[in-house]
């Protein structure tokens, strides 16, 4: 009995939780669909289908945003940093998880490194805009160098936590065969971290993707817009064109939709086993 009340109740909240996510969704293609005229005040009106599907706010929406150029760089700046992401987290991941087996001190590092998750952009942002803009870093590397430093407290404690699934015997067999630290970590240790990869590669790509305030700080004025920086055109001091922004957002959805589809069962893999014993 015990059992079948916890199935019900998991069912109910399993219930709730995809209509919570399903609604906005749902809310967001009916306005991306409808025309102005269409938009009303009741919930009834703002509930109902268009009277007519028309792709008309999609095609308005790519020429305000500048779709393909503002696509262009925030492909660029989120593919460049989860490369990057993936290589230099992982290796000091690697060197702080393996490290922490053999000196205290290693301990002290990871903590270190692990805390920066506390601090908050906000306190961070006058600082980091005045040293980007003196160092030239004002554009879409400082962005990436930035978000490199943002995401390695989260990446290097996944990553370090997914080591604890590897065995060391096969890092001191590979020892035994001749094999350098160096060999040792890429031709053994990374393959098998492949799992952690996708899901660093996916938190990442998530949080660059929809990410609107470095941009906005540190490339401010040089022309570089990135989508989310785009569809702040649609909001203005007298309201917002909800029509086109939602159409815009859609537009926006679908590449990281499509990345997570495509590296959802890593994911789940990753964090099941790095995450969790983390």
């Amino acid at each position: 009995m015990k059992k079948q009340k916890s199935n019900w109740v998991l069912t109910i909240v399993l219930i709730l939780g995809t209509l919570t996510v399903f609604f906005p969704l749902y809310m967001a293609v009916i306005i991306a669909f409808k025309k102005p005229s269409e938009m009303t005040n009741d919930v009834a009106g703002a509930l109902s289908f268009p009277s007519k599907w028309s792709f008309s706010n999609f095609t308005e929406a790519m020429k305000v945003t500048d779709f393909w150029h503002s696509l262009g760089n925030s492909l660029l700046i989120t593919i460049v940093t989860i490369v990057l992401a993936i290589l230099i987290h992982s290796i000091a991941g690697y060197v702080i998880g393996r490290g922490m087996a053999r000196k205290k001190s290693f301990r002290f590092i990871y903590l270190y490194i692990v805390s920066g998750m506390f601090v908050p952009f906000s306190i961070l942002m006058m600082p980091l805009v005045k040293q980007t803009a003196q160092m030239g870093l004002g554009n879409r590397a400082g962005v990436i160098i930035l978000y490199l430093v943002f995401y390695m407290p989260m990446n290097v404690l996944l990553y370090s936590g997914y080591l604890k699934n590897i065995p060391m015997a096969l890092e001191e067999a590979a020892d035994i065969d001749g094999a350098s630290t160096w060999t040792t970590y890429w031709r053994v240790v990374f393959p098998m971290m492949k799992p952690m990869h996708a899901t660093v590669a996916i938190l990442t790509a998530l949080g660059t993707w929809n990410d609107v305030m470095t941009p906005l700080v540190i490339m401010s004025g040089t022309g570089q817009n990135t989508l989310p920086l785009a569809q702040l055109n649609f909001q203005t001091q007298f309201g917002t064109n909800y029509n086109l922004a939602f159409a815009s957002y859609i537009l926006a959805l679908i590449p990281i939709l499509i990345f997570y589809i495509i590296c959802q069962k890593q994911i789940l893999n990753g964090v099941a086993n790095g995450a969790i014993k983390g």
